[in-house]
């Protein structure tokens, strides 16, 4: 399942043929936003390379709060017992803070790795952002690889989906898939909680968009563009509701002001690309969107003239400055807006 990116490729390639293989180096570093990818591979790396009833004492953890390049030195120097390789795993250590000398420390240990000794770098709580211009990170891509799971692409989830389901004993059709996925979101590890819920409420073995719609936790940007669609219908009560349903979600009218700003730049430029004879491909690229809600977008976009779209982009951007700067309630403010928003003129 290649992650989407082209620039981020290379990396989790190479650990996916490391795996096949189950010949590995001595140096990853694992990062980025698909923490149910990271979490999975790390652990049929320790599965492969902890295998054997002596695992355990092959695999010596360090806390970021005790990491410094004496503390690694002396677990990469640990032997394995009564197998062949050892893992050293450090967690969420800021490589980006350690001082010069600590530097030179950790690009010296990262040169001269025993063949037995397998160091992962795993950034969860904190992001990776070592700049790569400097030695240590030269280091550590000559040496090592750096592995980044990004989220995935659109089919590649739909599929996995379907499989997760499959194992529950459902079935789920792609294109409902893809509804489950737009609804909450593309992060994998969101995704499997959600999916469990669903298959556990389904009573029959076909999945619907009934059983989806009972239990699933929808994501802010999901309610927020049904809101907009209701608008788009000129069903302000259905708008009010969605809003009304968004309070009930606990989320800060703060909040929902960026969500719905941000969708109407989106429609805006949605409405934007029609007149100018453009796809939902073309959209999709300018905001880093899947295929599916590019194309929901598009159809949105469809339902409101460009005067509208460019009106509700102006008012949007005025109402986010009232709320920061007048003191004025949040939710008369947004309530004031949608109001605005369902004068199709």
């Amino acid at each position: 399942m290649p992650p989407k990116g082209k620039s981020d490729t290379a990396g989790y390639e190479k650990f996916l043929k490391d795996l096949e293989s189950g010949i590995f180096g001595q140096l990853y570093l694992f990062h980025g936003e698909e923490t149910y990818l990271r979490d999975h591979y790390l652990g049929q790396l320790k599965d492969k390379l902890l295998a054997g009833g002596m695992g355990a004492f092959n695999l010596h953890e360090i806390a970021h709060r005790d990491m410094s390049p004496h503390a690694l030195e002396e677990a990469v120097d640990c032997l394995p017992m009564m197998g062949e390789r050892t893992v050293v795993l450090v967690t969420d250590f800021d490589l980006s803070k350690t001082g010069e000398k600590d530097r030179e420390d950790y690009i010296r240990i990262f040169s001269q790795l025993p063949e037995y000794c397998c160091v992962v770098l795993v950034y969860d709580l904190i992001p990776y952002k070592l700049d790569a211009r400097t030695k240590l990170a030269s280091a550590i891509k000559e040496h090592g690889t750096v592995v980044n799971f990004v989220r995935q692409e659109e089919n590649e989830l739909v599929k996995w989906v379907t499989r997760r389901f499959r194992a529950l004993g459902k079935r789920i059709d792609s294109r409902l898939a893809s509804e489950l996925i737009f609804l909450c979101g593309d992060l994998m590890h969101n995704l499997v909680g959600e999916i469990e819920k669903v298959g556990a409420y389904a009573k029959g073995e076909q999945i619907t968009r009934q059983d989806i719609e009972a239990v699933a936790t929808p994501q802010l940007d999901t309610v927020v563009f049904r809101m907009t669609d209701a608008i788009g219908e000129k069903n302000f009560d259905r708008a009010a509701g969605v809003l009304g349903e968004l309070y009930q979600m606990q989320e800060t009218p703060y909040v929902i002001m960026a969500s719905l700003g941000r969708q109407m730049r989106q429609l805006y430029s949605a409405r934007l690309a029609l007149e100018q004879g453009k796809g939902a491909s073309y959209v999709a690229d300018l905001w880093k969107l899947k295929p599916y809600p590019a194309d929901k977008l598009m159809t949105s976009a469809r339902r409101f003239s460009l005067k509208w779209c460019r009106k509700a982009v102006v008012r949007c951007g005025q109402t986010d400055l009232a709320m920061k700067s007048t003191g004025q309630d949040g939710k008369e403010l947004l309530t004031t807006l949608l109001l605005e928003l369902a004068d199709p003129a």
